[in-house]
């Protein structure tokens, strides 16, 4: 019997939010997950992780691989799993820790932390903590609000905030269902967060361990069920977005990018009371020449301000947007036309991207106010590469070169991130550079990111791919060169530490087998 909590999916193939591509379910197995009533938050809660563990009961009895779905977000099956989906969007509770939830060493102050349900949606955290009083605000945020923050952290979504991290940076708890009869309160040894009244409001068993924790944080679903999630906020704050085109790709602009010196880049828009808080570079692979302005480089940047009142909020220009239809009826075309769509993709991208990238002047808003919209929509490809900043000239001059053989349909941007201490957080370089090459999906595109990964690899330039983005490259071999054999076996042992080899079972999916992730190995000791 089904409980309370719990409704039956019939649906046997699902399809991503970007339409890339559509996934085969086996029938009946999967299942929406919501709180169910009662007397109290807690009560309701404690309802939802029962419920999570009678999912991997009737997982581990019956044979079948689960998996939790946020949003749908990724690009990549990742998130899925070649048995049923588990849909928990509907879980979204949230709320603010007081004195007596807290430990008492921890290093900062009750109003920093937030707890959420896994369902919580990024763009609905954002409105909730501007209503607190006073109002606060996450850290950073990628250029799309619509992911889960499970699904978001599980990932590594990133924005560019490069003093801050991607979405895992700013996490501090976990709490996840490990079992049938098992769920835990996760968080690093070294930074203590819950006192045991909260761990006790949450009935879950503590464990207090660094390396465990930096495992979970980037583990794609692969850990067991992830119910609650402790982030850290902070008071709410202005970005203000500068857009500034005709950039020549000079010897300034690279310090910029390889040492991010700003120096010679003579930003507008600097003063008191500011800080630079993100930076992205952003070529049009199609019009490109060293040291021409008309065909160099386009900058989107923010300096990161005190909240104050009064201010006039950005106001988005939606005159041209991306249709679903147009994308789908780009990359259909595109597929078809093959050799001879060689020929159309320059002027494509140059009307592309001369629409979405214009100049505009500086806008002022919060963080839920300029992040609250995806730059492509609709059948679109997006793969992102991570880098060492010290590579990110090298690495596009490379790319403009693979461009002039494989035409890509779309543009590329440099984003750049403080390192992560995630395990298999792919912005693991000190100082990362996040290389997105985003476009319409079709089989030019996908060439174009098998030559771009050949060549880093013929070059001998490390890189690592966005987990929740293109990556179909991705295998054993390449996973390990990427993260080094010591991380990605600390990744297999928390694993293998946190979840019994039958509850594993539940949570393998095709992508880790694909990677070598999925090895059942003895819980360390």
């Amino acid at each position: 019997m089904i409980p309370e909590g719990l409704e039956k999916l019939p649906i046997q193939e699902w399809t991503n939010k970007h339409e890339n591509f559509t996934h085969n379910l086996v029938p009946n197995t999967s299942f929406k997950v919501f709180n169910p009533t009662g007397a109290s938050r807690r009560e309701r809660y404690h309802k939802s992780t029962k419920n999570f563990q009678w999912l991997i009961k009737h997982g581990i009895d019956n044979n079948i691989r689960l998996r939790a779905m946020g949003s749908g977000w990724s690009f990549t099956k990742v998130g899925v799993t070649e048995g049923g989906l588990i849909d928990t969007a509907s879980l979204n509770f949230s709320f603010p820790l007081t004195r007596n939830y807290v430990a008492t060493d921890y290093p900062k102050q009750p109003q920093d932390l937030y707890f959420l349900q896994c369902g919580s949606i990024i763009y609905e955290i954002n409105n909730r903590l501007s209503t607190k009083n006073p109002a606060r605000s996450i850290k950073a945020s990628g250029a799309s609000n619509g992911q889960t923050i499970a699904g978001a952290l599980s990932t590594g979504t990133h924005g560019a905030a490069f003093e801050v991290g991607a979405i895992q940076d700013f996490v501090v708890g976990l709490h996840i269902i490990t079992g049938p009869n098992e769920h835990v309160w996760l968080e690093r040894a070294s930074y203590p967060v819950a006192a045991p009244k909260f761990v006790d409001w949450l009935d879950a068993k503590i464990i207090k361990d660094d390396a465990l924790f930096e495992a979970a944080l980037v583990s794609f679903g692969s850990f067991g069920f992830i119910h609650g999630v402790m982030i850290e906020t902070e008071p709410i704050f202005l970005l203000e977005e500068h857009r500034k085109g005709d950039i020549p790709y000079n010897a300034d602009l690279k310090k910029a990018m390889t040492q991010l010196d700003f120096s010679g880049l003579n930003l507008p828009g600097a003063g008191s009371n500011k800080e630079l808080y993100h930076f992205e570079v952003l070529f049009n692979l199609h019009k490109f020449e060293k040291n021409n302005p008309s065909k160099g480089a386009f900058l989107k940047y923010m300096y990161k301000k005190p909240y104050q009142l009064p201010y006039t909020p950005v106001v988005r220009d939606n005159n041209f947007t991306y249709g679903d239809d147009l994308l789908g009826i780009m990359s259909s075309t595109l597929d078809r036309l093959g050799v001879i769509s060689d020929l159309l993709i320059p002027p494509m991208v140059n009307t592309m991207f001369g629409l979405a990238f214009a100049p505009q002047p500086p806008q002022t808003g919060t963080i839920r106010e300029l992040f609250n919209y995806t730059k492509f929509r609709g059948k679109v490809a997006s793969a992102a590469i991570g880098i060492d900043i010290k590579d990110s000239a090298k690495v596009v001059e490379e790319i403009i070169d693979v461009n002039k053989k494989c035409p890509f349909p779309g543009g590329l941007s440099l984003r750049y991130v403080k390192g992560t201490k995630a395990t298999l957080g792919f912005t693991k370089f000190t100082h990362t550079c996040v290389l997105e090459m985003d476009g319409v999906d079709s089989k030019a595109a996908r060439t174009f990111y098998e030559a771009v990964w050949n060549r880093l690899e013929e070059k001998n330039i490390p890189y690592t791919l966005h987990w929740g983005k293109i990556n179909f490259n991705l295998n054993k071999t390449r996973v390990k060169n990427m993260y080094g054999t010591a991380n990605v076996n600390a990744w297999i042992d928390a694993r293998n530490t946190l979840l019994s080899n039958e509850t594993a079972k539940v949570f393998t999916n095709k992508f880790i087998e694909r990677c070598g992730l999925d090895t059942l190995l003895g819980p360390i000791v």
